[in-house]
């Protein structure tokens, strides 16, 4: 299930929350009807300055027909005020009534007692001109001097026309004229009215609840904005996103919500300030007395409950909203999160399940059968543990769809898939473990019918001879055979097809042989004691001569399970048994073997029974017999492999013998042991298995060899490391702690004589190859152990190569640089050079060198052989390194006159003449072998360069006709060689050497330098 499917099982979900998206915007439309009745055009911030020098005010008071009373007191200021200026704060205190009740009168009373005529005619033309509503009247309070009154009577009568056509103007000479047109509780102090009017208070509460509409708008428009962006908000596809977005959007809901309920408490402060400007409590209805003295005050105190009342339904309507919005997040994480640890589980099963596929129920041995069960223990355990965990998701996803999660359907279904996997996982692995103890089963009924037969026949072979002369003797071998034959095997009642039958489901052609053969056995051996059974009965019944019994031969005692037999007494017919005896162990020295013969006499049973050979001498038999040596002797290997590992190296990490082992010696336990790990893990795990598999196919051991040959190579790296490891032995043999280790162990031989088993057990192996290959001769799979056998000796040989390749001292470089030692051995050597004092000086020298030779692919090293001190059982050769020349500047002569075992390696055209004789001339014949390979390498390498520079070759020598004579390297190029190559030919005594010569000049006897240490 990807992002897309999640998105679309979220529009359910997103429908109920883009209901509360509009129960959000039409609170705020609510909202914003209540503020137009608040809010007006001209705000307290552009008249303030005017309103606070009372050039005119609001006083609350009313006259007739509920005007409203508008007073322009005695001010300085009004003159000053620009027209502009008027015109706003006019504006502004007819504004606040108009919102409320549009068309509402007003009176304008004008107090200019204390001015003049042209004041009040100046006032008077402004306020015609700038005011903005209905203007029902103005009340003129003119001059009180004598003067100024009578100046104002005369200009007004000439002026009132004007003035009255323009508005209704009323002349008053005093306060109590006012009273005729305003009731006393409409008009404030100032005019002899009772109406408790305070202007900073008004301007206060003004400002306030301006300033409340405003941050109301604000906080209206900021929520609006947050709900629109959380509606928009599109779905991301991973968790970290949709977690760092939860995180975003609560932060900006706490500072909203932080912004409301400061807005909240102002506004109830707001309201508080305006209930105590009352001298009453006042109603919170709409309907008022038109006598109320505080009808303004009660309207601004209805106006700011109703934006309190409203702001609070907003945030309900978002508090609504921001929850579907931040539960369809979670749930939507919580989907992610649960498809995430879905899909995780879905991988896990399905590399269990593909493991379980790989487990083969296909077994043919005991051992594989218990390996197979091991492995299928391990895939149970990290099947069980992988099952848990999804038990675990799938408990998840139950929770969730309990909690009403919107996707229920679909983590339902992912809970029954994962369900179904883990119930397929859990049948599978049964169902292999059902046949793999089947299988089990069925190898250890067939092993212990092999036992039971086997010890049949130990037991007929050990029936004394003499003690069957008497009836009595007879009676009690009768009773020993039938007391045996009790515990016959029951898998042997029911014949091979009725097995096959039941075990079909585990039967593999392999295990199908083995039934065949097991049974083959199991007859040949009931027939046996059938035989017995009735030459006894004859004897118990009546004295007669008794089945005559050869017993094993006294000079060669039992040390084997694995007879070996010969045939004896041509005149009776003898049933021999190569089969392990039960309760022996192997014998690990010599070929002694037990020779069981039970002979039969020719006059009570004229039949033979053969069992498995067609006769004692067969090749077949004596392969089984070498087979059999070389699996059980591997055992034998393995387990002592193991005792040394876990009885000496893994007791080094024991706390309880630190104090017996040196610390030096437990630094350089890798020293000791070397790659010993290596040797057992290989052998333990693979080729043991392999040679096991061989038991009844002797012919395919070859393949078994050659496969593991690249295996094999690590006992290379073990026979380097055996000199360090000997001296450190010889260094620390008499510590403790390997004679407390010997002793827990049992072990007669010291830690020494183990150390040595891998180098004897690769020595053994060619020997059993070669027994096996003698015994093979034209048959299936003879050119496999020719194979085998070729590898063995060649891995022996670079073995004992690399072991004197340790051994040079004085070389300078890195000797692993020059490759793998193609040859090596102990020669007597003579050198000449062409350069007259070093000629004088080697022809005084006529007894030869004694040099020891390692050949490489580039190189031939010359090293001197030395004898370390020490005793003469420790004594190991070292070989001192003198010089080496590189093979791109050797040539070769075959035969040297005077002994067929000498022969000529030359440098550099003969400068220097190395006069080599060998021990034998099968050696030297076999070092001109690998010398004309390598140098014919050289010339086809050298060849193929020449081809890629695009320089064509006319003519080449490999080597000259047989009847030239031997010729001395030629200091010129023949015709047809190649500019810039020395061709060097030869006779049938000598090999030509081709090389490359640089095109610029160069001294005849100059030599190009390869390192310090070679020509």
């Amino acid at each position: 299930m990807g992002p897309a499917s999640m998105q679309e099982e979220s529009m359910t979900e997103s429908q109920e929350e883009m209901e509360g998206y509009g129960c959000l915007l039409q609170a705020r439309s609510q909202l914003e009807s209540t503020l137009q009745q608040v809010a007006v055009p001209v705000s307290m911030k552009e008249v303030g300055g005017y309103i606070e020098k009372q050039v005119a005010y609001l006083s609350g008071g009313r006259g007739e027909d509920s005007s409203i009373i508008i007073t322009l007191p005695e001010s300085s200021a009004f003159k000053d005020i620009p027209e502009e200026a008027l015109a706003k704060v006019f504006t502004y205190l007819t504004l606040i009534p108009r919102t409320r009740q549009p068309g509402v009168k007003f009176i304008i009373i004008l107090d200019r007692r204390l001015d003049t005529w042209a004041s009040i005619k100046t006032a008077l033309a402004r306020i015609a001109a700038s005011f903005p509503g209905n203007l029902h009247l103005v009340l003129v309070l003119r001059p009180t001097s004598f003067f100024h009154r009578t100046v104002t009577d005369i200009g007004f009568r000439f002026s009132q026309e004007d003035f009255m056509l323009k508005m209704p103007v009323v002349m008053l000479s005093s306060v109590t004229d006012l009273l005729k047109y305003i009731n006393e509780n409409q008009l404030t102090s100032e005019f002899g009215g009772t109406l408790d009017y305070c202007h900073s208070d008004w301007i206060v509460l003004r400002t306030a609840i301006e300033s409340f509409a405003v941050t109301v708008k604000d906080v209206a428009h900021l929520l609006q904005a947050f709900g629109t962006e959380l509606a928009e908000t599109a779905m991301p596809s991973e968790c970290d996103a949709i977690q760092s977005l939860l995180e975003s959007h609560n932060e900006k809901y706490k500072k909203l919500k932080e912004a409301i309920r400061s807005l909240s408490r102002e506004g109830r402060h707001l309201l508080a300030s305006l209930e105590t400007t009352t001298t009453t409590t006042t109603s919170t209805t709409t309907t008022r007395d038109n006598d109320d003295p505080h009808w303004d005050v009660h309207l601004d105190w209805e106006t700011v409950q109703r934006l309190l009342t409203q702001l609070r339904d907003m945030e309900l309507a978002f508090d609504g909203y921001f929850e579907k919005h931040i539960q369809k997040l979670d749930q939507y994480l919580q989907l992610l999160t649960y498809e995430q640890s879905f899909q995780e589980m879905e991988s896990c099963l399905s590399r269990v399940t593909s493991q379980q596929s790989e487990l083969s129920t296909t077994v043919n041995t005991l051992a594989q059968a218990e390996q197979a069960l091991q492995q299928l223990d391990t895939l149970e355990t990290l099947a069980q543990e992988v099952m848990s965990r999804a038990q675990m998701v799938v408990l998840h996803g139950h929770q969730l769809s309990a909690g009403h999660h919107y996707a229920t359907a679909l983590i339902m279904q992912r809970c029954n898939e994962l369900r179904h996997h883990c119930d397929s996982l859990d049948a599978a692995l049964g169902n292999k473990r059902c046949r793999l103890l089947q299988a089990q089963q069925l190898l250890l009924s067939l092993d212990q019918a092999q036992t039971w037969c086997d010890e049949a026949a130990y037991m007929l072979a050990n029936q004394l001879v003499e003690k069957f002369q008497s009836k009595e003797g007879a009676q009690t071998a009768l009773k020993a055979i039938e007391s045996f034959l009790e515990g016959s095997p029951s898998i042997m009642t029911s014949g091979p097809e009725v097995l096959a039958l039941e075990y079909e489901a585990v039967i593999t052609p392999h295990l199908q042989g083995k039934i065949e053969k097991t049974f083959e056995k199991h007859t040949a051996v009931q027939q046996m004691i059938q035989n017995r059974q009735a030459g006894l009965r004859k004897l118990a019944d009546k004295h007669v001569r008794p089945v005559q019994l050869v017993a094993p031969r006294a000079e060669n005692p039992p040390r084997s399970k694995s007879p070996i037999f010969s045939p004896k007494h041509a005149e009776a017919l003898k049933f021999t048994f190569d089969l392990p005896l039960p309760g022996k162990r192997a014998s690990r020295k010599g070929p002694n073997a037990r020779k069981i013969e039970v002979i039969h006499d020719y006059q009570e049973s004229r039949s033979c029974v053969s069992y498995g050979v067609e006769g004692e001498d067969s090749p077949d038999v004596l392969k089984r017999h070498v087979m059999r040596e070389l699996i059980e002797t591997e055992r034998i290997y393995v387990e002592e492999l193991l005792s040394v590992l876990l009885g000496y190296k893994a007791e080094m990490e024991n706390p309880h013998l630190a104090a017996l082992l040196p610390p030096v010696l437990h630094a350089k336990r890798g020293v000791l042991f070397g790659n010993m790990p290596d040797i057992y893990n290989f052998h333990s795990s693979l080729f043991l298995q392999d040679l096991e598999g061989c038991l009844d196919t002797p012919e395919g051991v070859g393949l078994c060899f050659l496969a593991r040959k690249e295996n094999f190579q690590m006992y290379e790296c073990y026979c380097q490391n055996k000199p360090r490891s000997d001296a450190l032995w010889r260094q620390f043999s008499d510590c403790a702690f390997f004679q407390e280790c010997q002793k827990k162990l049992g072990h007669k031989l010291g830690l020494d004589s183990y150390l040595l088993k891998p180098v004897q057990r690769l020595t053994k192996y060619q020997l059993l190859l070669k027994e096996l290959l003698k015994h093979s001769t034209d048959c299936e799979g003879s050119s496999e152990l020719q194979g085998a056998l070729l590898a063995m000796l060649d891995l022996l040989k670079s073995v004992n190569d690399s072991m004197h390749q340790i051994a040079i001292t004085g070389y300078e470089g890195d000797i692993c640089e020059l490759g793998r030692v193609l040859m090596q051995g102990s020669f007597s050597v003579w050198i000449s050079h062409k350069k007259v004092p070093t000629r004088m000086k080697e022809l005084a020298r006529f007894k030869p060198m004694q040099r020891h030779l390692f050949l490489y692919e580039s190189v031939l090293l010359f090293c001197k052989k030395r004898e370390e001190h020490g005793d003469s059982c420790d004594k190991t050769p070292s070989y001192g390194f003198k010089h080496c020349i590189k093979m791109t500047a050797v040539g070769i002569t075959e035969n040297v006159k005077g002994d067929p075992r000498k022969f000529e390696i030359w440098y550099s055209g003969r400068e220097e003449v190395y006069v080599v004789q060998a021990p034998s001339v099968v050696v030297k014949m076999s070092w001109l072998s690998e010398l004309r390979r390598i140098l014919t390498n050289q010339q086809k390498l050298l060849r193929d360069e020449v081809h890629q520079n695009g320089q064509p070759v006319e003519h080449m020598h490999l080597s000259p006709p047989p009847c030239e004579r031997a010729m001395r390297p030629s200091r010129g190029a023949p015709r047809g060689c190649l500019p810039g190559l020395r061709l060097v030919s030869a006779t049938s005594d000598a090999f030509m050497c081709l090389r490359s010569q640089s095109p610029c000049t160069r001294s005849p006897r100059q030599r190009p330098r390869l390192r310090p240490q070679c020509h």
